[in-house]
């Protein structure tokens, strides 16, 4: 059974897809919100995908942690990471995200449907 890690904001209606498809869910924090478990925490295998919006994974005022550092363990475990963002903005997002490690940045409409092409 597949596992999706996902940050804080995470389309409720996405993540209630995902159940009834029999996917696990398991909320995650950026380090800062305590959301769920630290995302930079996670076991090899523990997740197969993780969700996270692109204002998650920017780092407050006053806080030195990049997108980059915030996913480190993902690069490590291989687990690939989908940043959600508007379409329109998708190229800003990827200056944002800089050298950090990701799958892609997919719209919030196309959420459920990238999630699953991951899973398979």
């Amino acid at each position: 059974m597949a596992t999706v890690g996902y940050l804080e904001g995470t389309d409720s209606t996405v993540l209630t897809r995902l159940a009834v498809s029999g996917i696990d869910t398991l909320p995650l924090s950026n380090g800062v919100d305590g959301h769920g478990k630290y995302v930079n925490h996670l076991s090899k295998g523990e997740v197969d995908v993780v969700v996270a919006y692109l204002h998650k994974l920017t780092p407050a005022a006053g806080i030195t942690t990049s997108p980059k550092d915030m996913l480190f363990t993902c690069r490590i475990q291989n687990i690939p990471v989908l940043v959600v963002a508007p379409g329109e903005v998708h190229d800003a997002a990827k200056k944002v995200l800089g050298e950090a490690t990701y799958k892609a940045v997919v719209t919030p409409e196309n959420l459920f449907d990238e999630i699953k092409k991951v899973i398979g």
